[in-house]
């Protein structure tokens, strides 16, 4: 690229390499203190420039990358892959994310019986003998 520049402001450049969909989403990460330049937090007009280490926490995951090439234009993947070295530690694979159980809104809350088949689900032990009036010391 012709006229290569020599900084640019931090939510515009990880917009640029597609590390975020918006710039906006880039702005508020920011804000927000999701964002950090060499071990800072940092605002969203921050500059910054080749070498820069760039920690970004976005959709449960920690992104550190170190920047290669300013650019201040959205690019394709393979060039904005280009601008960056990726150190960010491995996603975590996707049988470990814990899965959250959703129940109809309304639905109020489980009944005995609902509660005994999500232990039974779930593998908790099921706990015997806690019937109404054991286990209470007088």
């Amino acid at each position: 690229m012709s006229g290569e520049q020599v900084s640019a402001r931090v939510d515009s450049w990880i917009w640029s390499v597609r590390l975020t969909r918006t710039r906006s989403i880039a702005s508020d990460a920011c804000r927000g203190g999701h964002v950090r330049v060499n071990g800072v937090r940092v605002k969203p007009a921050h500059v910054v420039r080749v070498g820069d280490e760039v920690r970004l926490r976005h959709e449960g995951r920690e992104r550190v990358v170190v920047v290669a090439r300013i650019i201040t234009k959205r690019v394709g993947a393979a060039v904005a892959a280009e601008c960056y070295v990726d150190k960010s530690p491995p996603p975590p694979p996707r049988e470990e994310t814990v899965t959250v159980a959703v129940r109809a809104r309304g639905a109020g809350r489980p009944t005995k019986r609902e509660r005994r088949s999500i232990d039974r689900l779930l593998g908790r032990p099921s706990v015997e003998g806690r019937g109404r009036g054991e286990g209470h010391a007088d």
